[in-house]
């Protein structure tokens, strides 16, 4: 069970990473669309007005929850909004350290996961690869099916996502297996 903590710990480290590469440099203005700066100053100044006064949360917008939001709902544009009152730093040091500690139990849960039900290593990266493709399929890949989101924001994060896990179960399968089995190729 050591040598599973170590290399979900391990594991961890690289899902972190790998979802520092994704969504902390550059590459994340793949999944974003942009509004101009004045587009955008309109819509944070509305955003205060409209959203403050009930507070943080995730916001359908219109609110098909009465007949003539309905109705507009059905005209649309709508939007799905995760509002916050509070501005906070691009880079939080705070969300860094929480999402750090996040993967590495994530990395743990994976490596004592295909602890208990692999026994070699080519079974754990299939069941990893597995396990990894549903969870995305359906947490992300769900939402614009379901929810008409975005399909170019959620297609990036599942893709980010699977990769991550992959990477965190295939580094996790790798510390664990038992010293008689054999290595993995090269």
């Amino acid at each position: 069970m050591i040598r599973a903590t170590i290399g979900g710990l391990f594991g961890g480290l690289a899902l972190f990473l790998t979802g520092f590469i994704f969504w902390g440099t550059p590459l994340s203005g793949l999944a974003f669309s942009t509004a101009e700066e004045q587009a955008s100053a309109n819509l944070q100044a509305a955003m205060a007005q409209a959203l403050t006064p009930t507070g943080t949360g995730v916001y359908i917008i219109p609110s098909p929850a009465t007949s003539a939001g309905t109705v507009l709902y059905g005209k649309g544009p709508v939007a799905q909004v995760f509002f916050n009152t509070g501005g906070f730093p691009v880079m939080d040091n705070g969300a860094l350290i929480a999402g750090f500690i996040l993967s590495l139990v994530v990395g743990v849960l994976i490596a004592v996961a295909l602890r208990m039900v692999a026994h070699d290593f080519a079974a754990r990266v299939k069941l990893t690869f597995l396990f990894s493709g549903a969870a995305v399929l359906w947490l992300h890949i769900g939402q614009p099916i379901f929810n008409h989101a975005p399909w170019r924001y959620f297609l990036y994060l599942a893709f980010s996502d699977f990769v991550g896990l992959v990477v965190a179960g295939v580094i996790a399968a790798r510390w664990f297996m038992a010293k008689g089995e054999a290595a993995p190729p090269s």
